[in-house]
């Protein structure tokens, strides 16, 4: 059913983290642009201590016929987005990934960890308005917009989607 395979975050994931997070293409949306070297590996070290705390977190994205090959990160982690605080849905591919259908996966898996595992009464995702591919994404899998956030100076706001137990779309076999 999936092409890719899901994993917990690593600190041993640092080399192909720095590689996704700092590349100006995967950050095109990033309203602070691409993160640096020391940002990135901030963030990460801020992942891997959700997985510790909590049990999940987000995920690093591998292709599933070859587990050594991270092609992303993403998933659903604790965050607090604006006035907002639950559960956050987050996907990050390489370029190399992008088109396949890889980011409408980990939405789906993460929706299922969401409201079968946790029991989550809502899911929230933050996009940028231009970043149709991702809203799209975010559509496809059962979200909808719901509001929106000032998150950075001197640029529009972003788009705060949201998705309700029940929504998700299924799975295609």
């Amino acid at each position: 059913m999936f092409s890719i395979a899901l994993r917990q975050l690593y600190p041993s994931d640092l080399t192909a983290f720095l590689k996704i997070h700092c590349d100006p293409k995967t950050t095109q949306f990033n309203p602070a642009g691409p993160y640096t070297p020391l940002r990135a590996t901030e963030l990460l070290q801020t992942w891997c201590a959700h997985w510790q705390q909590h049990g999940f977190g987000y995920w690093t994205v591998t292709d599933a016929e070859q587990p050594e090959q991270v092609i992303g990160f993403g998933g659903i982690m604790r965050k607090k987005v604006g006035h907002l605080d639950g559960l956050n849905i987050y996907f990050r591919l390489a370029p190399t990934a992008w088109g396949k259908g890889y980011a409408s996966q980990i939405a789906l898996a993460a929706l299922d960890l969401a409201f079968t595992e946790l029991k989550a009464s809502e899911v929230l995702g933050l996009v940028h308005k231009d970043n149709l591919a991702s809203r799209r994404t975010l559509e496809r899998a059962g979200f909808v917009q719901f509001t929106t956030l000032n998150d950075a100076a001197d640029n529009e706001p972003s788009l705060i989607y949201r998705a309700l137990p029940g929504s998700a779309a299924e799975p295609k076999a």
